[in-house]
């Protein structure tokens, strides 16, 4: 049994017990509300066996944590308290050693975590308040967190679901900041993908979610620049470049923004509603739909997303680009290949 598969046998005892241990050996380090998700996210990190975007974002979380709640200076004790309960609750074998090399490299991966994360809540509960299925395997969430989530067009969010704790994935709010502090999250469901398939097929109005602390991906609006846009987005890709239109929309300066919409075919343009009446609103906004896969489609619409959006492409755009991992390869290359300045690319940074 390797670590990842003995940490999924840990009974629900288990973060209970830890918060009792820590209380034991450091009264007052954690407190007991905040300690069920901290264990399942260390412990998670610990045992390993996430892609390098899960542990990103469980380093984001864990590493804001441990500064929010001063555990740097008591790393030792926490990593005790957590190879104590292991030692209790994981079934045999329990190698030990493993388990030690384990949490020392964690905890180092923490404080280099916790140096470059900020400071601020390491976690917002937000509940659902609306799940919607607008296409096979796509949700769109709309969330309420219980206090204001401090996030900018662009970024990313980590975000859990109770029903998978310690397993945080990165999404990208849709919206810019609203007044209400409602954020909207765009989520398809992955081959193996067990927190997007909770995400989409199982979570309802009313769950809670937590989301982690925003990170930038390199597609947040460059406030020296007041050029025009061209928005490249594939699937749920469009969610972060649609709260770029949404932040353009909020104090008009004058730019053209002209946003491509890529889609195997009409039936997966998942959110043509809101698009639509976004473009009835702004008359300096075009939304272009491109199918690579619709024989219905205009002669125009017809091919992928980059190629059609290179057909709108004028001197002096600011491109940003964001989609499945298939849109993104070779896309920068391509686009400094037709001599666009590699300035004025933008594309989403990867997790590691």
């Amino acid at each position: 049994m390797n670590l990842a598969a003995a940490w999924t046998s840990v009974d629900d005892r288990a973060a209970g017990d830890f918060w009792c241990m820590l209380e034991d050996r450091r009264p007052g380090l954690l407190p007991q509300r905040e300690a069920s998700l901290f264990f399942a996210a260390f412990g998670g990190l610990v045992a390993g066996g996430d892609d390098r975007a899960g542990r990103a974002a469980l380093l984001m979380v864990l590493g804001r944590a441990y500064r929010r709640y001063d555990l740097l200076p008591h790393a030792t004790t926490v990593g005790d308290a957590l190879l104590a309960i292991l030692a209790r609750h994981a079934p045999p074998p329990l190698w030990t050693t493993v388990w030690e090399r384990a949490v020392d490299r964690t905890t180092h991966a923490v404080r280099r975590a916790a140096a470059r994360v900020g400071d601020g809540p390491a976690w917002w509960p937000a509940e659902v308040i609306g799940h919607e299925r607008p296409s096979p395997g796509v949700a769109i969430l709309t969330v309420r967190p219980w206090r204001r989530l401090p996030h900018h067009p662009g970024q990313a969010v980590p975000v859990c679901t109770p029903r998978l704790p310690g397993r945080w994935r990165w999404l990208s709010p849709a919206n810019a900041p609203r007044a209400d502090g409602t954020v909207e999250l765009h989520v398809r469901a992955v081959p193996a993908g067990t927190v997007s398939h909770r995400l989409v097929h199982e979570v309802r109005p009313g769950e809670l979610l937590w989301l982690g602390p925003p990170g930038n991906t390199g597609l947040r609006l460059d406030p020296r620049r007041a050029g025009d846009l061209l928005l490249v987005a594939g699937g749920t890709g469009l969610a972060p470049l649609r709260a770029l239109v949404e932040q353009v929309a909020t104090a008009p300066d004058g730019r053209r923004v002209t946003l491509v919409v890529g889609a195997r075919a009409f039936v997966d343009l998942y959110d043509a509603i809101a698009l639509d009446k976004l473009q009835c609103a702004h008359d300096w906004l075009t939304i272009v739909p491109a199918f690579s896969d619709d024989p219905c489609a205009g002669p125009a619409e017809q091919g992928d997303a980059l190629t059609i959006a290179l057909d709108h492409h004028r001197p002096g755009q600011d491109i940003y680009l964001c989609g499945p991992p298939a849109m993104l390869v070779g896309a920068r290359s391509r686009l400094l290949a037709l001599g666009i300045p590699a300035a004025r690319l933008h594309t989403p940074a990867t997790f590691t």
